[in-house]
Protein backbone atom coordinates (compact mmCIF):
# COMPACT_ATOMS: atom_id res chain seq x y z
CA UNK A 1 0.00 0.00 0.00
CA UNK A 2 1.46 3.37 -1.03
CA UNK A 3 2.23 5.70 1.87
CA UNK A 4 0.25 8.95 1.60
CA UNK A 5 2.12 12.14 0.95
CA UNK A 6 2.30 14.66 3.76
CA UNK A 7 -0.81 16.84 3.65
CA UNK A 8 -0.99 20.45 4.74
CA UNK A 9 -4.80 20.52 4.91
CA UNK A 10 -6.87 20.16 8.05
CA UNK A 11 -9.75 17.69 7.99
CA UNK A 12 -12.27 19.72 9.92
CA UNK A 13 -15.98 20.30 9.33
CA UNK A 14 -16.77 23.40 7.35
CA UNK A 15 -15.78 25.53 4.40
CA UNK A 16 -12.14 25.49 3.31
CA UNK A 17 -10.77 28.21 1.02
CA UNK A 18 -8.62 26.54 -1.65
CA UNK A 19 -7.77 29.85 -3.30
CA UNK A 20 -8.80 31.56 -6.56
CA UNK A 21 -12.51 31.47 -5.69
CA UNK A 22 -12.61 27.70 -5.08
CA UNK A 23 -13.87 26.23 -1.81
CA UNK A 24 -14.36 22.73 -0.41
CA UNK A 25 -16.98 21.90 2.21
CA UNK A 26 -15.92 18.90 4.31
CA UNK A 27 -17.90 16.68 6.70
CA UNK A 28 -15.81 14.40 8.92
CA UNK A 29 -15.64 11.51 9.43
CA UNK A 30 -16.57 10.91 5.82
CA UNK A 31 -18.55 7.75 6.62
CA UNK A 32 -22.06 6.85 5.43
CA UNK A 33 -23.83 10.07 4.40
CA UNK A 34 -21.08 12.47 5.52
CA UNK A 35 -20.10 13.71 2.09
CA UNK A 36 -18.10 16.64 0.75
CA UNK A 37 -19.19 19.43 -1.57
CA UNK A 38 -17.63 22.42 -3.29
CA UNK A 39 -18.17 26.01 -4.40
CA UNK A 40 -16.67 27.82 -7.40
CA UNK A 41 -17.10 31.61 -7.58
CA UNK A 42 -16.01 34.26 -10.05
CA UNK A 43 -17.59 37.70 -9.63
CA UNK A 44 -21.36 37.26 -9.43
CA UNK A 45 -21.23 33.83 -11.03
CA UNK A 46 -21.23 30.63 -8.97
CA UNK A 47 -21.44 26.85 -9.14
CA UNK A 48 -21.87 24.33 -6.34
CA UNK A 49 -20.49 20.82 -6.68
CA UNK A 50 -23.03 18.58 -4.91
CA UNK A 51 -25.39 19.27 -2.05
CA UNK A 52 -25.70 17.24 1.15
CA UNK A 53 -27.84 14.38 2.51
CA UNK A 54 -30.66 16.51 3.86
CA UNK A 55 -31.83 20.10 3.82
CA UNK A 56 -30.73 21.18 7.33
CA UNK A 57 -27.16 20.11 6.55
CA UNK A 58 -27.30 21.90 3.21
CA UNK A 59 -28.73 25.09 4.75
CA UNK A 60 -25.85 25.03 7.22
CA UNK A 61 -23.36 24.67 4.37
CA UNK A 62 -24.98 27.48 2.38
CA UNK A 63 -24.80 29.75 5.43
CA UNK A 64 -21.04 29.17 5.65
CA UNK A 65 -20.73 29.86 1.94
CA UNK A 66 -22.74 33.09 2.32
CA UNK A 67 -20.48 34.20 5.17
CA UNK A 68 -17.42 33.65 2.97
CA UNK A 69 -18.70 35.04 -0.33
CA UNK A 70 -21.94 36.95 0.25
CA UNK A 71 -23.81 34.51 -2.00
CA UNK A 72 -26.98 32.88 -0.66
CA UNK A 73 -28.64 29.70 -1.85
CA UNK A 74 -30.89 31.79 -4.09
CA UNK A 75 -27.82 33.35 -5.73
CA UNK A 76 -26.26 30.03 -6.78
CA UNK A 77 -26.50 29.72 -10.58
CA UNK A 78 -25.63 26.04 -11.12
CA UNK A 79 -25.53 22.90 -9.00
CA UNK A 80 -23.58 19.98 -10.47
CA UNK A 81 -24.50 16.60 -8.99
CA UNK A 82 -21.50 14.29 -9.43
CA UNK A 83 -23.75 11.23 -9.13
CA UNK A 84 -27.20 10.08 -8.03
CA UNK A 85 -26.69 9.13 -4.36
CA UNK A 86 -28.80 11.18 -1.97
CA UNK A 87 -25.88 12.38 0.14
CA UNK A 88 -24.85 14.41 -2.94
CA UNK A 89 -28.33 15.46 -4.14
CA UNK A 90 -30.94 15.73 -1.39
CA UNK A 91 -30.05 19.35 -0.65
CA UNK A 92 -30.73 20.49 -4.21
CA UNK A 93 -34.02 22.04 -3.11
CA UNK A 94 -32.14 24.58 -1.00
CA UNK A 95 -30.82 26.18 -4.21
CA UNK A 96 -34.18 27.33 -5.47
CA UNK A 97 -33.09 29.21 -8.60
CA UNK A 98 -30.12 27.13 -9.69
CA UNK A 99 -29.90 25.00 -12.78
CA UNK A 100 -29.38 21.39 -11.60
CA UNK A 101 -26.88 19.66 -13.85
CA UNK A 102 -25.98 15.94 -13.93
CA UNK A 103 -25.11 13.19 -16.35
CA UNK A 104 -28.11 11.64 -18.09
CA UNK A 105 -27.32 8.31 -16.41
CA UNK A 106 -27.35 9.93 -12.97
CA UNK A 107 -30.62 11.72 -13.66
CA UNK A 108 -32.26 8.41 -14.59
CA UNK A 109 -30.88 6.75 -11.45
CA UNK A 110 -32.21 9.54 -9.22
CA UNK A 111 -35.74 8.60 -10.27
CA UNK A 112 -35.44 5.14 -8.75
CA UNK A 113 -35.00 5.87 -5.03
CA UNK A 114 -35.78 9.42 -4.00
CA UNK A 115 -35.67 10.82 -0.46
CA UNK A 116 -39.22 9.81 0.38
CA UNK A 117 -38.57 6.24 -0.68
CA UNK A 118 -35.52 6.28 1.57
CA UNK A 119 -37.64 7.68 4.42
CA UNK A 120 -40.07 4.77 3.98
CA UNK A 121 -37.15 2.34 3.87
CA UNK A 122 -35.90 3.74 7.18
CA UNK A 123 -39.39 3.55 8.70
CA UNK A 124 -39.35 -0.19 7.96
CA UNK A 125 -35.86 -0.66 9.41
CA UNK A 126 -37.00 -1.80 12.90
CA UNK A 127 -38.59 -4.88 11.30
CA UNK A 128 -35.48 -5.76 9.26
CA UNK A 129 -33.38 -7.41 11.97
CA UNK A 130 -29.65 -6.75 11.98
CA UNK A 131 -29.86 -5.02 8.59
CA UNK A 132 -32.38 -2.57 10.04
CA UNK A 133 -30.27 -1.91 13.12
CA UNK A 134 -27.32 -1.18 10.86
CA UNK A 135 -29.41 1.18 8.72
CA UNK A 136 -30.61 3.05 11.81
CA UNK A 137 -27.05 3.40 13.01
CA UNK A 138 -25.63 4.82 9.78
CA UNK A 139 -28.61 6.82 8.46
CA UNK A 140 -30.40 7.75 11.68
CA UNK A 141 -28.85 11.25 11.93
CA UNK A 142 -30.41 12.44 8.67
CA UNK A 143 -33.87 13.93 7.92
CA UNK A 144 -35.10 12.34 4.70
CA UNK A 145 -38.77 13.11 5.32
CA UNK A 146 -38.10 16.85 5.14
CA UNK A 147 -36.37 16.83 1.75
CA UNK A 148 -37.90 18.95 -1.01
CA UNK A 149 -36.52 17.26 -4.07
CA UNK A 150 -35.09 19.06 -7.12
CA UNK A 151 -34.05 16.80 -9.94
CA UNK A 152 -31.69 17.74 -12.78
CA UNK A 153 -32.95 20.41 -15.15
CA UNK A 154 -30.10 19.79 -17.63
CA UNK A 155 -28.22 16.60 -18.45
CA UNK A 156 -25.26 15.62 -20.59
CA UNK A 157 -23.37 12.54 -21.75
CA UNK A 158 -19.61 12.25 -22.04
CA UNK A 159 -18.11 15.70 -21.46
CA UNK A 160 -19.38 19.22 -20.98
CA UNK A 161 -17.46 22.49 -20.89
CA UNK A 162 -18.80 25.32 -18.73
CA UNK A 163 -17.57 28.64 -17.45
CA UNK A 164 -18.06 30.18 -14.02
CA UNK A 165 -17.30 33.78 -14.79
CA UNK A 166 -13.97 33.46 -16.59
CA UNK A 167 -13.09 30.11 -14.98
CA UNK A 168 -13.27 27.08 -17.32
CA UNK A 169 -14.98 24.07 -15.73
CA UNK A 170 -14.74 20.67 -17.42
CA UNK A 171 -17.32 18.00 -16.53
CA UNK A 172 -16.14 14.48 -17.37
CA UNK A 173 -18.45 11.46 -17.15
CA UNK A 174 -16.44 8.47 -15.95
CA UNK A 175 -19.27 6.18 -14.86
CA UNK A 176 -20.65 3.65 -14.57
CA UNK A 177 -18.29 2.98 -11.68
CA UNK A 178 -19.38 3.86 -8.13
CA UNK A 179 -22.84 4.55 -9.61
CA UNK A 180 -24.16 4.57 -13.16
CA UNK A 181 -23.22 8.14 -14.10
CA UNK A 182 -20.26 9.41 -12.04
CA UNK A 183 -18.82 12.79 -13.05
CA UNK A 184 -15.52 14.57 -12.32
CA UNK A 185 -15.51 18.38 -12.06
CA UNK A 186 -12.11 19.61 -13.26
CA UNK A 187 -10.87 23.19 -13.00
CA UNK A 188 -7.82 23.16 -15.26
CA UNK A 189 -6.90 26.81 -14.67
CA UNK A 190 -6.97 26.39 -10.89
CA UNK A 191 -5.38 22.89 -10.98
CA UNK A 192 -8.15 21.39 -8.88
CA UNK A 193 -10.65 18.57 -9.30
CA UNK A 194 -13.78 17.49 -7.44
CA UNK A 195 -14.16 13.74 -7.85
CA UNK A 196 -17.47 12.86 -6.22
CA UNK A 197 -17.43 9.28 -4.96
CA UNK A 198 -14.80 8.11 -7.39
CA UNK A 199 -12.61 8.85 -4.35
CA UNK A 200 -13.17 7.86 -0.73
CA UNK A 201 -10.08 8.91 1.22
CA UNK A 202 -9.29 6.96 4.42
CA UNK A 203 -12.68 5.31 3.94
CA UNK A 204 -13.75 2.22 2.02
CA UNK A 205 -15.04 2.77 -1.54
CA UNK A 206 -18.37 1.13 -2.31
CA UNK A 207 -19.07 -0.18 -5.79
CA UNK A 208 -22.81 -0.11 -6.43
CA UNK A 209 -22.51 -0.23 -10.22
CA UNK A 210 -19.12 -1.14 -11.68
CA UNK A 211 -17.48 -2.35 -13.81
CA UNK A 212 -14.35 -2.08 -11.75
CA UNK A 213 -12.27 -1.36 -14.86
CA UNK A 214 -14.14 1.91 -15.39
CA UNK A 215 -13.41 2.98 -11.82
CA UNK A 216 -9.72 2.12 -12.16
CA UNK A 217 -9.64 4.06 -15.44
CA UNK A 218 -11.23 7.05 -13.66
CA UNK A 219 -8.45 6.97 -11.08
CA UNK A 220 -5.91 6.87 -13.91
CA UNK A 221 -7.59 9.88 -15.51
CA UNK A 222 -7.27 11.87 -12.28
CA UNK A 223 -3.64 10.77 -11.94
CA UNK A 224 -2.95 12.16 -15.42
CA UNK A 225 -4.40 15.59 -14.60
CA UNK A 226 -2.25 18.59 -13.75
CA UNK A 227 -3.86 19.18 -10.34
CA UNK A 228 -2.49 20.05 -6.93
CA UNK A 229 -5.69 19.75 -4.84
CA UNK A 230 -8.13 16.86 -5.13
CA UNK A 231 -11.50 17.04 -3.34
CA UNK A 232 -12.93 13.54 -2.79
CA UNK A 233 -16.58 12.69 -2.30
CA UNK A 234 -15.78 11.54 1.25
CA UNK A 235 -12.78 12.09 3.48
CA UNK A 236 -10.01 14.68 3.68
CA UNK A 237 -8.57 16.69 0.80
CA UNK A 238 -5.94 14.66 -0.95
CA UNK A 239 -3.31 14.45 -3.67
CA UNK A 240 -2.32 11.82 -6.20
CA UNK A 241 -1.00 9.52 -3.46
CA UNK A 242 -4.57 9.29 -2.18
CA UNK A 243 -5.82 8.45 -5.67
CA UNK A 244 -3.21 5.69 -5.92
CA UNK A 245 -4.47 4.18 -2.65
CA UNK A 246 -8.05 4.02 -3.95
CA UNK A 247 -6.85 2.47 -7.20
CA UNK A 248 -4.83 -0.12 -5.26
CA UNK A 249 -7.87 -1.03 -3.14
CA UNK A 250 -10.03 -1.54 -6.24
CA UNK A 251 -7.38 -3.74 -7.83
CA UNK A 252 -7.06 -5.69 -4.57
CA UNK A 253 -10.83 -6.27 -4.45
CA UNK A 254 -10.90 -7.38 -8.08
CA UNK A 255 -8.08 -9.90 -7.60
CA UNK A 256 -9.29 -11.29 -4.27
CA UNK A 257 -12.92 -11.60 -5.38
CA UNK A 258 -11.85 -13.34 -8.61
CA UNK A 259 -9.88 -15.97 -6.70
CA UNK A 260 -12.89 -16.82 -4.55
CA UNK A 261 -15.34 -16.68 -7.45
CA UNK A 262 -13.20 -19.18 -9.36
CA UNK A 263 -13.02 -21.36 -6.24
CA UNK A 264 -16.83 -21.43 -6.02
CA UNK A 265 -17.26 -19.46 -2.78
CA UNK A 266 -20.51 -17.59 -2.22
CA UNK A 267 -20.54 -13.81 -1.89
CA UNK A 268 -21.04 -14.15 1.85
CA UNK A 269 -18.20 -16.62 2.30
CA UNK A 270 -15.88 -14.57 0.08
CA UNK A 271 -16.62 -11.36 1.98
CA UNK A 272 -15.80 -13.11 5.26
CA UNK A 273 -12.73 -14.82 3.81
CA UNK A 274 -10.94 -11.81 2.30
CA UNK A 275 -8.27 -10.54 4.71
CA UNK A 276 -8.30 -6.76 4.29
CA UNK A 277 -4.87 -6.15 5.81
CA UNK A 278 -4.09 -2.43 5.96
CA UNK A 279 -7.47 -1.63 4.39
CA UNK A 280 -9.23 -2.94 7.52
CA UNK A 281 -8.36 0.35 9.26
CA UNK A 282 -10.37 2.36 6.74
CA UNK A 283 -13.84 3.39 7.88
CA UNK A 284 -16.76 1.21 6.76
CA UNK A 285 -14.52 -1.74 5.86
CA UNK A 286 -17.64 -3.93 5.77
CA UNK A 287 -18.44 -2.45 2.34
CA UNK A 288 -16.31 -5.29 0.99
CA UNK A 289 -19.64 -7.16 0.93
CA UNK A 290 -21.11 -4.86 -1.72
CA UNK A 291 -17.88 -4.80 -3.69
CA UNK A 292 -17.69 -8.60 -3.82
CA UNK A 293 -21.35 -8.84 -4.83
CA UNK A 294 -20.89 -6.32 -7.65
CA UNK A 295 -17.72 -8.03 -8.85
CA UNK A 296 -19.39 -11.46 -8.80
CA UNK A 297 -22.21 -10.10 -10.96
CA UNK A 298 -19.60 -8.62 -13.30
CA UNK A 299 -17.74 -11.94 -13.52
CA UNK A 300 -21.03 -13.69 -14.38
CA UNK A 301 -21.99 -10.97 -16.89
CA UNK A 302 -25.14 -10.59 -14.78
CA UNK A 303 -26.94 -7.29 -15.29
CA UNK A 304 -29.42 -7.76 -12.44
CA UNK A 305 -29.69 -5.27 -9.59
CA UNK A 306 -28.27 -6.09 -6.13
CA UNK A 307 -30.46 -7.22 -3.25
CA UNK A 308 -29.86 -4.14 -1.11
CA UNK A 309 -31.54 -5.48 2.04
CA UNK A 310 -29.43 -8.65 1.97
CA UNK A 311 -26.27 -6.63 1.41
CA UNK A 312 -26.97 -4.32 4.32
CA UNK A 313 -27.55 -7.41 6.43
CA UNK A 314 -24.19 -8.84 5.34
CA UNK A 315 -22.44 -5.54 6.04
CA UNK A 316 -24.00 -5.50 9.50
CA UNK A 317 -22.74 -9.04 10.04
CA UNK A 318 -19.21 -8.11 8.93
CA UNK A 319 -19.10 -4.97 11.05
CA UNK A 320 -20.21 -6.91 14.13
Amino acid sequence: MTAPAKRSWTYAKGLHDLGAGVFAYLQPDGGWGWSNAGLIVDGDDSLIVDTLFDMPLTWEMLARMRDATGLSGEDIRVVVNTHANGDHTHGNGCCTRAQILASAASAAEMDELGPHGLAQFMAAAPSMGQAGAYLMDIFGPFDFAGVIERKPTRTFTGELFLKVGDKPVHLIEVGPAHTRGDVLVHLPGERKVFTGDILFIDGTPIMWAGPVGNWIAACDRIMAMDVDVIVPGHGPLTDKAGVAQVRAYLTFCQEEARKRFDAGLSVRDAAHDIALGDYSSWTDAERIAVNVDTLYREFRNDGSQPNVVELFGLMAELRR
